[in-house]
């Protein structure tokens, strides 16, 4: 017994592709392991098994169920590997919508939890008790936002309700799981709408009160930060990247809040220096520092594009430079983004990076790995020998 499941069955049903297919099964994952070709268990608290075909890879879970009061902890699997029947893994799923599952051999729909009707009236609503549901992970208000203005239905009123009342526990979760959900607030088609709705519910004083104490004295600043927002590109080939939506969100808040234009008012590094600011990006967005270092050299590189007549007359060597600055995309993002640059001078560093960027595709790559080579080493009197099998870097 094996069904597509989850948004992907949802997204069918809308006429929007889906990014992705989840699959759900009866069979354990070490049987479809040894069931299927180039298949890889992962995952400790949450089993699952991963597929890949060519470029695609498909999730393939075990249906799950929910643990009953009167069992016994101890006798139980570890993690979230309680297996069920399909019925028991759709009730414990979050949204009715979300719920559904499809039998491609039999062409055969299935619907434990009453998705449908709110499919087709647009709802939004939750599986279960809402209180008792955000209770349980409180990740799910952030999701529920997100899925409103993704697929564009309605909140269900009390879904609302419990999202508004329960929001002061989003602290409680892992910031990790905040900033997934950040990112994809950013992906959304029209994120200044959904930051626009966390704020009025309440949801974003809790997530980023940096962001809602600045948004809360109201005025021109605030719709110039969603001014800022309506121009995250979307549904671009090539996905920006966590770097490239965090960056655009930073020059979002320093627009509205900080610094109006990009060689106005105080020096980029006296902005990051600000200790609000920095515990924004670091405390409340998750930003790594990483992100944050390329998110600084943009604002730096971002008003040398202004100057292309200057550019043209250094030399090779410092053009090539600055080319192949491993900020210099997200910096030509920030100039269009501020309005910097004419058609003329646009399309001249597009054209320029890319044909840098033909000749030496691996400079960025490269300088990343020049500079992780230059950090200080341990000393080698009396430490201890390395790891053979070190923990990869995120």
């Amino acid at each position: 017994m094996t069904y597509l499941v989850g948004g992907c069955v949802r997204d069918l049903l809308l006429g929007i592709h889906p990014k992705d297919f989840d699959i759900a099964t009866n069979a354990r994952p070490d049987e479809v392991k040894r069931t299927i070709h180039r298949a890889y268990i992962i995952g400790k608290r949450f089993r699952l098994v991963l597929v890949r075909r060519d470029e695609m890879q498909f999730e393939v879970a075990t249906f799950r169920r929910e643990v009953g009061a009167d069992e016994v902890r101890e006798d139980l699997p570890a993690g979230d590997n309680v297996f069920g029947t399909a019925e028991e893994d759709a009730r414990r799923r979050d949204f009715t919508i979300n719920g559904l599952f499809y039998d491609p051999i039999a062409d055969q729909l299935i619907d434990y939890a009453e998705g449908l009707p709110d499919l087709e009236h647009r709802w939004v609503r939750m599986i279960g008790d809402p209180t008792v549901r955000l209770t349980e992970d409180p990740i799910r208000i952030m999701r529920a936002l997100r899925l409103k203005h993704m697929i564009g239905f309605a909140l269900d009123p009390e879904l609302r309700k419990a999202m508004q009342d329960y929001a002061s526990t989003l602290p409680t979760t892992a910031l990790p799981r905040r900033r997934e959900e950040i990112l994809k607030w950013l992906r959304l088609k029209n994120p200044d709408l959904g930051f626009r709705e966390a704020y009025d519910l309440g949801i974003l004083k809790f997530v980023a009160p940096t962001l809602h104490a600045a948004l809360e004295r109201g005025g021109d600043e605030a719709e110039v930060f969603y001014s800022y927002l309506q121009q995250i590109p979307y549904g671009e080939e090539v996905p920006l990247s966590p770097g490239d939506l965090f960056g655009l969100l930073a020059l979002a808040y320093m627009r509205a809040f900080l610094q109006s234009e990009p060689d106005a008012g105080p020096g980029t590094r006296s902005i990051f220096d600000n200790p609000a600011f920095q515990t924004w990006m670091r405390d409340e967005l998750g930003m790594f520092k990483f992100e944050q270092t390329l998110t600084t050299k943009a604002l730096h590189v971002e008003p040398l594009l202004a100057k292309r007549r200057e550019f043209q007359r250094k030399g090779e060597r410092r053009q090539r430079a600055l080319l192949n600055n491993e900020a210099f995309p997200l910096a030509l993002r920030f100039a269009i983004s501020d309005y910097l640059l004419g058609c003329e001078d646009l399309l001249y560093w597009r054209q320029n990076y890319a044909t840098v960027r033909e000749q030496n595709p691996h400079a960025a790559e490269g300088a990343r790995r020049k500079r992780r080579r230059t950090r200080p080493r341990r000393p080698r009197t009396g430490a201890p020998p390395a790891n053979p099998n070190p923990t990869p870097r995120k």
